[in-house]
């Protein structure tokens, strides 16, 4: 097996990303390796989903709200045991995790999943398929399963019922 050394969590908050800094945590605990985590504000989506009408104060949640998922990655991993390094980035999120993964130099890149079918999977396009080729280093993809996936949906589906 590889020796990581040198880890990139990357974290948004969601059951996806989640599941990575789990298993990301357990690595780094398990190999003693320096861990960073990284929060990205993907600000094309939200110019996007706003249809380009931002306001300074909604930018300023946004980037609130990214901090405080960091803020939350790192309690998390602290609490494990596991010492990291918060990063924060604006831009699109494949741009800045290659970036700072060849910054860093480091030996992994840990990365959640949320696994899509027909046409969401067709809409969205290839997901993690361009940091593959923009990094030097191994990456693991945390996918979420079948029944995690299932659960998910069924809390989604009991909460909008309510």
């Amino acid at each position: 097996m590889a020796s990581y050394k040198k880890i990139l969590l990357c974290y948004d908050g969601s059951r996806e990303g989640r599941k990575a800094l789990r298993c990301g945590a357990d690595l780094a605990l398990d190999l003693k390796a320096e861990t960073h985590l990284l929060s990205v504000v993907d600000m094309r989506s939200s110019i996007a989903q706003s249809a380009g009408l931002l306001t300074d104060v909604a930018c300023g949640s946004f980037e609130k709200t990214a901090r405080d998922i960091l803020q939350e990655g790192v309690d998390w991993l602290t609490e494990r045991g596991v010492s990291a390094q918060g990063h924060f980035a604006f831009g699109h999120p494949i741009d800045e995790i290659a970036n700072l993964a060849n910054d860093l130099h480091v030996d992994l890149v840990v990365v959640g999943h949320r696994c899509r079918t027909g046409l969401s999977r067709w809409w969205m396009g290839a997901g993690n398929t361009p940091l593959l080729d923009r990094v030097s280093c191994s990456i693991l993809v945390a996918c979420s399963s079948v029944q995690e996936q299932q659960a998910a949906a069924a809390d989604a589906a009991a909460a909008t019922t309510v």
